[in-house]
Parts: C-alpha cells; sequence; structure tokens
C-alpha cells in the first residue's frame, strides 16, 4: 500500500467519555491497540497527525467540556505532542472533522496533505462522516476499520443494528461508494515504515 510521505493520520474522539454505559455494547476490542500502532507509526515517521476531540453541546453527554469524559483516553493523551512531524488539535461539536477549529481542510490543504488516514471513534458517526467528506473534497482517503470501534444502534420502525452490522455497512457504503478506500491497520502501517 502507497502511503504518502506527507500523508495525515485523523484521530477522531478518541475520548473518555466513550467508555461510559451510556452508549451500550461496543465492537472492536482491539482498536485502541491499532490506534496506538498508526500513530506510533506516523510519529515515527514523522508525518502529521491531526487530534479531534468532541466537544459536545447536548445536555448530560459523557463528552460535554469540562467533564472528564471530554479529555482523551490516556493512551492518547501520553502521544500528543510527541511526534517530530506537524500536530494539530481540531475541536468540533458535529460529526464531521472538517466542520471544527481550526478549519481542517485549509490546514491540511496549506501542507500540501492529499491523502489522510481516518481512525478512531465511532466507526459509523464522526469517522464515516469525516471520509465522506474527505472523499468530496478530493483527499485520498483511507479508512482504517480496525482502528475504530462502535456501538449497537436502535433506528426507526423499531429497527436495530448490531455495531458489527454498522460496521460492515459503513465500510461496504465508504469503499463501494468510492468515498474512501478501506484498508487495515497492518497494511497501512507497512505502507508508511516502507515508505519513510
Amino acid at each position: 500500500m502507497e502511503i504518502n510521505e506527507n500523508a495525515a493520520l485523523v484521530v477522531v474522539d478518541v475520548q473518555k467519555g466513550f467508555e461510559q454505559e451510556f452508549w451500550g455494547r461496543r465492537n472492536n476490542p482491539e482498536a485502541e491497540a491499532n490506534i496506538a500502532a498508526l500513530i506510533d507509526a506516523w510519529q515515527g515517521t514523522g508525518r502529521p497527525v491531526v487530534f479531534v476531540r468532541h466537544d459536545s453541546s447536548q445536555a448530560g453527554s459523557p463528552l460535554a467540556p469540562g467533564t472528564e469524559g471530554n479529555g482523551f483516553k490516556e493512551f492518547v493523551e501520553e502521544r500528543r505532542g510527541k511526534g517530530s512531524g506537524p500536530e494539530l488539535l481540531v475541536t468540533k461539536s458535529v460529526n464531521s472533522a472538517f466542520y471544527g477549529e481550526p478549519d481542517l481542510d485549509a490546514w491540511l490543504k496549506g501542507a500540501g496533505v492529499r491523502q489522510i488516514v481516518v481512525v478512531g471513534i465511532q466507526t459509523n458517526m464522526c469517522n464515516e462522516t469525516t471520509a465522506r467528506m474527505g472523499g468530496n473534497l478530493g483527499y485520498d482517503v483511507l479508512f482504517a476499520l480496525d482502528a475504530m470501534h462502535t456501538f449497537d444502534l436502535a433506528g426507526p420502525f423499531g429497527w436495530t443494528q448490531t455495531a458489527e452490522e454498522l460496521t460492515r455497512a459503513t465500510a461496504v457504503s465508504l469503499h463501494g461508494g468510492r468515498f474512501a478506500r478501506v484498508v487495515t491497520t497492518e497494511d497501512v502501517v507497512k505502507g508508511a515504515v516502507s515508505a519513510a
């Protein structure tokens, strides 16, 4: 897999609030280890890393600013500022990292970045929305499916889907719809290290 020398890793909403029972059952217990491996690979090769934090405006949200849940999980927080490449913190209150502060698209384009790798929480929410917008904006989007997780979800008409079903639907929609290429952590890390 070809990873650009200045490809940006976009780490979406890996926050303590997602550890609360509020969200229900999750999938992919390996997500955090894979996210950590990608951050390490990016920082070790001097590539840009974007840390995205969701500052929820909804009352009672586990991700509300000023609460413990708003903070990054420890394995992310301890890695922030440790790479030799550029780093950006984006805060947002909607699903897409491209609608946050500062302007992610402007920062990436200013650095000449054309390829992004999306990881984090949740697969079918902020990750998928960020990937779709990235594809629409012309980026080559890699969606590292095993470096993210989501939760079971209830929808209309009494329908429910498990986290695994939602993950599969997101992967098919993004990849089949050519918004992004759905990939594995192992392939991305190999590509990043071999190209460095």
